[in-house]
């Protein structure tokens, strides 16, 4: 199965996350982020088999103005 992962940076630190399961992990690169994404995700689906569902997210764009 194909996911999604969301990165960001928070400190010295990327935050992975996958929003069509709710998965989490972290790394000190977006490399190490993503590959501890994916075992977190790969261990959660053994323990909930039924839960990963494209139909729980979509992505889309906004447009935000500055005050």
């Amino acid at each position: 199965m194909v996911f999604t992962a969301v990165i960001h940076r928070e400190g010295d630190l990327f935050v992975a996350n996958c929003p069509e399961v709710g998965s989490v992990s972290q790394g000190e690169s977006m490399e190490q982020a993503l590959q501890n994404l994916q075992e977190a995700t790969e261990l959660y689906l053994e323990e909930f088999p039924n839960e990963a569902s494209a139909d729980r997210s979509f992505i889309t764009t906004f447009q935000a103005t500055r005050a």
